[in-house]
């Protein structure tokens, strides 16, 4: 799979939304929410043309009873994807270039909140924002057609912003 980093493109978070709310309609009460996430949720920064979409489900069980419904709107049900409890899906666009990536836990898990506070903290942290898509863009570079190679890049960096992004958030006040 070839690595390509655009600019930010401002149309991602209506689009994002617009697909949301297709696999909701899709999907019905088994969707406990359903966010955009990834870089293409962040303004502003570099990002890969894919668009992450999160969706917390009641149950594991009952979204694979409905992967038919992700089926239906284009998707390929590709099971944990390497990450236990997940249930992953990708979309692709007529030409076979991936345009969709739908990362799906059940209430509760860790990786739900890790996404959402990752997020968050890029877009209240522009500076940090900054820094991770100019790290993607150099990575792209060095990496054009070494998919494995640029995440690994990607690593180190996620997981030390998740570390800050936990300390941000349990100093905020509530909601």
């Amino acid at each position: 799979m070839s690595v390509r980093v655009v600019p930010y493109d401002p149309g991602w978070v209506n689009a994002a939304q617009s697909e949301l709310d297709l696999i909701k309609d899709a999907l019905g009460q088994i969707v406990v929410s359903a966010d955009h996430i990834g870089s293409t949720a962040i303004p502003g920064i570099y990002a890969k043309p894919i668009l992450d979409l999160l969706l917390e489900v009641g149950s594991l069980a009952a979204l694979d009873g409905r992967s038919g419904d992700m089926q239906a709107l284009g998707y390929k049900s590709m099971g944990e994807y390497g990450i236990p409890g997940r249930r992953f899906f990708s979309k692709s666009n007529r030409h076979g270039v991936r345009t969709h990536h739908v990362h799906s836990f059940e209430n509760g898990h860790e990786s739900i909140l890790q996404h959402l506070v990752f997020r968050d903290y890029m877009i209240t942290h522009p500076e940090e924002a900054e820094a991770y898509g100019q790290l993607k863009l150099s990575l792209a570079a060095d990496h054009p057609d070494d998919i494995e190679a640029y995440m690994d890049g990607k690593d180190l960096f996620i997981k030390e912003r998740i570390t800050r992004a936990m300390a941000w958030r349990n100093n905020q006040p509530a909601r």
